[in-house]
Order: C-alpha cells, then structure tokens, then sequence
C-alpha cells in the first residue's frame, strides 16, 4: 500500500510482529510504503531489507503503517539490518532540509545512506596496510604501492583496490606481502578508529587565539546550540582555536565534523589533526575507498569514530552524538550542491547543530555576506583574530595600472611583475602568479574565417589543454584531440589561442625567467588527489621558484617561502551579472594575496588591473574588510535580494528547446501561488549556458520578501504544471549561481 510522506512523525515505537509500519525505502516514489513488521518485531528508526516489486531494496521504518486497505495483501519486511537504527534527530534533519530545498524525502534517504554494503551482513575481509620490512629491490610498481599506502596512513585496503590505487597486479603485492614490506590481516570489515587522545598538549596560542578558543568551548560544554563566526585574516591560526574544540568535544565523548572546501586541503589537515591528537580521524571525501567509506559510515553511526574529516557530503553521516561543527573556509562556493539535492552545506551545519544541540564554527578570512549579515544581526557570535600568528605580518597589497603599464601584443605579465619577480628569484624567494583560467587558452578561432571551436553537446567554447594536447568543455568534460585544421573552413594552420589559462602563462613565465623552477597548481593537471599533495608538499618545501595557480592555490594553503603574489587579471571576476560578482571577487583576490609572507618574511601581493578605482579594488587595497561588507549589504538591501530577501531558480531543460520555453511562458502566465506572497517571476529567458549536455536550458528567476513563506508558493505553483516526460525542472533555493 502507498502512501504519503508525513514529515513529522515522532513516536519512536517499538512495532511487534504483523504490527504494520511505514518504511521509507531509497527508491523514486516519494512515498511511505506499509508493511508489516518482521519476526522478533523491528523499532522506529531500523534499517529493513523490503520487497519491491521483484526487488530487494534498502529503507527505514519511519513510523506506524496508515493501513486503509486489504492488510492481507501487506507484504512483510523481509529483515532488520545489522546497521545502528536512525536516530530522531537525524530524521527530523532530512525532512527539514527536504522541506527547505523542495527534495523529496525519498531523495533526502538517498543522500544519507551513499555507502556501499549496507545490506551486507558483517563479515570478515583480507585487508593491506603498511608494514616494517624492506623490500628485497625496488621496483617502480612496488614504489607505488608502498607510495599508496604511505599516503594513506592508516587506510585498510582490500587487494582490488589497492592494486587499482596503484596500478599494479596483485602479484605485486603479494610479494610484498611475503617479505614484510605490506600486511595482510583479516578482519571484521569495519573496525572502529584509533581513539584520539584530546588531552595531548596543541600548539602555545595567542592572547587573541586563547580567548576565542575558551569563548567556543564554553558553547561546547554548554551542550546547547550556538553558532560562532570565526573571522581571521589568513596565517592568523583559525586552525588551532577550532582544534581546541574539537577536543574538549572529544573529552566529553560527543563527536566532530570539520568539512574542508577542498580534497587537496585533506592531507595537510590530518597531518595537523595526528600532531595534535596522536591519531589520524575518520575521513569521508570522494579520494576514499569505498572499504572505508563503509567503515566510516558504520562507525559514525556506531560511535567508533569521533573525529570525521570531509567533504561538504559527510554532513549526511549517521552521527550517534553529534556536539561540534567546523565549517572551514566557510565562504567557498564548493559547499553549495548544484546537482541532485540543491543544498548549501554551510546553512544545513547550522540547521543540523541546532537540531542536535551542537556548536558550529564558521571560519574564514573573507566571510560570506551571509555569515556577516547573521553576526551583525546577533544570530551568529563573531570572533575576530585580526593579527597573523607569530612574527609574520600580513603583505603589502598594491596594483599595477594596464592603462599605465600596457602590456605587449601577446603578453599577460607586465613590465613591473616582471622586475618583482627577478627581485624575488635573486633572493631566493618564491614568487606566485595567479590566473583564474585553467588550461591553455579559453578560446581558439580560425584567422581564415572567423569560426571558434565550440562544444557539440553545450553553448560554450573548447578550452585548449595543450599540455594534453586536447579541447575541452568545461560545462560536460567532453575532449578531443586538437585539430590541425579547421572544422569549419578546413584551412591548415590558422587556429589561434585567444587568451590565457594557466598553460599559457606557464609558457610565457619559462621565456621570461629561463632559470626558475616553474610548478603549475591546476586541478586538471593532477592525475589523482595523491599527485596534487605531492605537488603541493614540494613547492611548500621550497622546490619551486615560480607558481603558476588558478583559485585552488587560494584554499588555504601554507607556502613559507612565497613572498610574491602577482594577479594576472584582478578585473575577471567583476564581469557579468552576477549579484554575488563584486563579492566573491574581494574573497578571492584577499585569499590569494594571504598566501605571501606567512612567516619572517614580508609579503607583497600586485594586482594587475584596468580599474584601479573600482570600488572592489579599492577595498582590496585598503583593508576596509567592514567596509567593503556594509557597503555590498547596502546595495543588496535596496534590492532586497539575499541575504536580505529570497530568491529561487527554477531550470527547465530538455532536448527540445520549444517544449522547455512553452512550459516556462506557461507558467510564467499562471503565478497565482506566488502572487498572493508577493513574489516576483522574473523569465523565462536561455540560461546563461543555454545548452549542456545536448539539453536546452531555460530559467525562471523567482523573487520574494525575506520572510515570505516560499517553498509552499513554489511547491503549490509548480504542481500546477505536467511537465512532458523528458523535460526536468529543478528549483534551487538560495541559488549561488546564475549558469
């Protein structure tokens, strides 16, 4: 029997034999199955193996069965799982954020249980770690998989995928096996964490970092809810005031999550976590096995982990006593989820806290609107660490004016960054330009006749890699190979490179400076997350004179002997109309402009730019951090738009583009339900990016008041409308992007 979700079922029962229940499965029906209970009975919250149809699926008894119907015709559940029930917090939270983001509850579960081998029953397994012995002679092969697991500390690998890690047979690794360089051990398959030792001594902290610290453990030992902004300029050691609280959350047997914006940021982190807690935490990203995925998700939900490390994703773990979030870096973009379930984890932690009676730490240098708005307002508490730690002292920011300094026909490093950085190679110094473009040139157009090499699948240009000697869309990854003549006219050697991306400028840099050990920083240039920390440990141990970085140098990353950072194009993110452009360019530029002079040395930093008055480089410049805030939370106040009013996307695609613009003219006609809130339909209008993936896209801008109940208008406006079978719809809450 089928029946509706209800949100808020709360009597957390035990159902006896034949009693029926409800069951959430992980199946699309957006529907509460009935069943009846198992032999020995099953409680609210179990983990059941059910039929469907001729399937076996996974689900969650959600609360008592509604009947209504032939109860002869009920189908049992087949078994309980030997999984640790789902907690009611943890329910409420998925149908919270279901609620918020318009995600069917169903969907919700699915997100929530992304583990391999629920269903198995526990077992033992052969594993691999890392042994003492030394091999008999090196070979490359067994270099890699001792690199493997070297870089993996800790890790349990069964032989397919350490073999797979590697590259190698498994003949390989039985051969280290065999003289001691690798264990092999069988265990149970999810064995619980080392524990970590809270009372371990951390690093000497500041008078400032000392006082943050014992405001946010008074919040932990409070066991209540509260959210902290911890606002640092970058070096200022945000890091050590939040490891003091995931220890005291850690002496009071409660778990915590720290969610890193970056896989490449993961390494160092751990590294600091084992110094400082004598064991490596549980880690949940998409570099991990799925052997430890599993792990990590059984043991979370278990208690046998009490430190998770991870991806915005972990916020879906099965926390058993969950007491202190860390969001890092809080401001990142990568924490909002733009496909599947449309959520920004930075406000669910905070949801999730609150529901849980947990503290949430939000650190960053250069905040979003949306964090300061909420301290100002007095919902968050804000800390401020204003001084870097130590002897170090934040760098010099200045610009360099193009309309003074022009740059030569086909050159994207001025006169004046080039002098800084010879001044820096002399020295032996390091020096980092950094250009937000990956690959070669974002664009390639036949001098014949005109055409530019676009995608098949998406309206957007093929970006050059001429490392791999490939095209590329950056909107669906589809590659080939670079053509030697043009697609269009087929005239030979005409196709030209239109701008820079990072490889151009790395060419451009070896002309220059022929002596420098040159090291790009591009996430598309490392073939796995182990390459990009080897990459990243050798320029920090000073093996590099010059970096050549896209935005993923400006996550956090400690480079002692960078002096220098040079902006190749300080004006690129003011382009377009982003509501968020004027923003996310202050963030990234103070980001990137804190990675020089992190320790004795002074640091500069130089942005070239076309509009050295530009209110955005002027606060760069300056300073002016609350400056610059007041006046953008100005701005959006007038225009009532987030964080001072609501927004939601609404996309139509569809291999047709006629049938997405009928629907959205259709329903741009009929917003009675919106209407009465007083909301806006702005639309409908091509995307930006009006095709991808072969499907056309077209949005609807939906516009409210702050306190306008919205997603009840969205969702009764929407039902309204039957889209055809192959057109989706998706509505993003709090979009963060207009593409």
């Amino acid at each position: 029997m089928i029946l509706q979700i209800g949100r808020n079922m709360c009597d957390f029962s035990h159902f006896e034999q034949g009693a029926l229940v409800a069951v959430l499965t992980t199946q699309p029906l957006d529907r509460l199955l009935d069943y009846k209970a198992p032999a020995g009975g099953c409680h609210q919250g179990a983990f059941v193996e059910v039929p469907l149809g001729p399937r076996k699926v996974l689900g969650v008894v959600w609360g008592k069965g509604q009947g209504g119907f032939d109860l002869a015709k009920a189908r049992s559940v087949i078994r309980v799982l030997d999984i640790a029930p789902m907690r009611e917090e943890m329910q409420e939270f998925l149908g919270r954020v279901g609620d918020y983001t318009l995600t069917p509850l169903t969907a919700m579960l699915r997100l929530a249980t992304r583990a391999p081998g629920l269903m198995d029953p526990q077992s033992m397994q052969r594993v691999f770690t890392l042994g003492h012995g030394e091999p008999d002679r090196m070979t490359a092969a067994r270099q890699r998989v001792i690199a493997v697991l070297e870089d993996h500390g800790g890790f349990r690998f069964t032989l397919a995928e350490l073999a797979e890690l590697a590259g190698v047979s498994g003949s390989v690794i039985h051969g280290l096996v065999r003289q001691g360089v690798v264990l092999e051990e069988e265990t149970p398959r999810d064995l619980p964490y080392p524990d970590l030792d809270p009372s371990l001594p951390g690093k000497a902290l500041s008078e400032d970092q000392a006082a943050a610290a014992e405001a946010i453990l008074e919040g932990v030992r409070s066991r209540l809810y509260g959210t902290w902004l911890l606002k640092g300029v970058t070096g200022s050691g945000k890091t050590e005031v939040y490891l003091e609280a995931v220890a005291e959350c850690l002496k009071q047997r409660r778990q915590a999550l720290v969610l890193l914006p970056e896989i490449a940021l993961t390494s160092e982190f751990l590294t600091r976590v084992q110094a400082r807690f004598g064991a490596r935490p549980a880690e949940w990203h998409s570099g991990v096995t799925m052997t430890e995925r599993r792990r990590c998700w059984r043991m979370v939900a278990e208690g046998g982990a009490g430190l998770v490390v991870g991806a915005r994703s972990a916020l879906y773990l099965p926390f058993r006593e969950l007491g202190l979030i860390v969001v890092d870096e809080e401001h990142d973009q990568s924490y909002k989820q733009e496909e599947g379930v449309h959520y920004n984890a930075r406000d669910m932690a905070v949801l999730r806290a609150s529901i849980n009676g947990a503290q949430v730490v939000l650190a960053s240098a250069t905040p979003s609107l949306e964090s300061w708005a909420n301290a100002k307002a007095g919902k968050y508490r804000r800390l401020d660490l204003a001084e870097r730690f130590g002897v170090a002292e934040m760098p010099a920011i200045g610009t360099i004016d193009l309309r003074v300094d022009a740059l030569p026909r086909g050159r994207w490093i001025s006169e004046p960054l080039v002098a800084e950085v010879r001044a820096r190679l002399a020295l032996g110094e390091q020096s980092l330009l950094f250009l937000n473009r990956r690959g070669y040139a974002p664009l390639t157009v036949c001098r014949a006749c005109g055409h530019q090499i676009g995608c098949d699948h998406c309206d957007a240009r093929m970006v050059e890699h001429r490392f791999q000697g490939r095209l590329m869309c950056h909107q669906c990854g589809d590659t080939r190979p670079m053509p030697e003549k043009c697609p269009s006219c087929g005239a030979k050697g005409k196709l030209a490179p239109i701008g820079p991306g990072v490889e151009r400028l790395a060419e451009e840099a070896e002309a220059l400076f022929p002596d420098a050990r040159i090291a790009i920083l591009s996430s598309d240039l490392a073939q796995s997350a182990r390459a990009m920390k080897a990459r990243i440990e050798e320029i920090a141990s000073g093996k590099a004179d010059l970096i050549i970085g896209t935005q993923l140098v400006a996550k956090g990353h400690n480079f002692p002997h960078l002096t220098l950072v040079g902006v190749i194009d300080a004006d690129l993110g003011l382009q377009g109309g982003d509501l968020r452009a004027a923003e996310r360019t202050f963030q990234l530029m103070r980001q990137v402009a804190g990675r020089a002079g992190r320790r004795e040395r002074p640091g500069v930093a130089l942005l070239q730019t076309h509009q050295p008055d530009h209110p955005v480089i002027r606060a760069i410049i300056s300073g002016d951090d609350e400056g610059f805030w007041a006046a953008e939370a100005a701005e959006r106040q007038l225009a009532g738009v987030p964080p001072y009013g609501r927004m939601a996307g609404i996309v139509l695609s569809s291999p047709d583009a006629k049938a997405a613009f009928d629907l959205g003219n259709a329903m741009a006609r009929n917003t009675a339900p919106l209407t009465r809130i007083g909301a806006s339909v702005f639309g409908p209008a091509p995307a930006p990016i009006a095709r991808i993936r072969g499907r056309h896209r077209v949005r609807l801008l939906v516009k409210a008041a702050k306190g306008a109940p919205l997603q009840a208008a969205l969702a009764a406006w929407v039902a309204g409308f039957k889209p055809p079978a192959n057109l989706r719809l998706t509505i993003d809450i709090d979009p963060q992007s207009f593409y």
